[in-house]
């Protein structure tokens, strides 16, 4: 069963990285990374419930605040662009 989830993670993830490099727009491709980085938060949790290592799920909850945190900073950047004194401000 649970290989069954690894590999339907890991075809969900290779096609994630397909519509990463294919996306017509630069919010497609962003919004194909933070999803390839929620794949891999599953994919490191069901690791850690195979080999029954609990600390896994606390290494994928740390994965995904970077991910998450991550993903709003290059959104940001793409509305923004670099940061100056009034985007500081703001």
């Amino acid at each position: 069963m649970f290989f069954a989830a690894m590999v339907a993670i890991i075809v969900v993830m290779g096609l994630t990285l397909v519509r990463a490099i294919l996306g017509p727009t630069e919010y497609d491709r962003i919004l194909a990374v933070n999803k390839f980085g929620t794949m891999t938060t599953f994919f490191i949790c069901v690791i850690g419930f195979l080999t029954e290592r609990p600390d896994f799920v606390d290494i994928a909850l740390v994965y995904v605040l970077v991910n998450f945190v991550g993903t709003i900073a290059v959104l940001r950047y793409y509305e923004y662009g670099t940061p100056d004194q009034e985007t500081l401000e703001r």
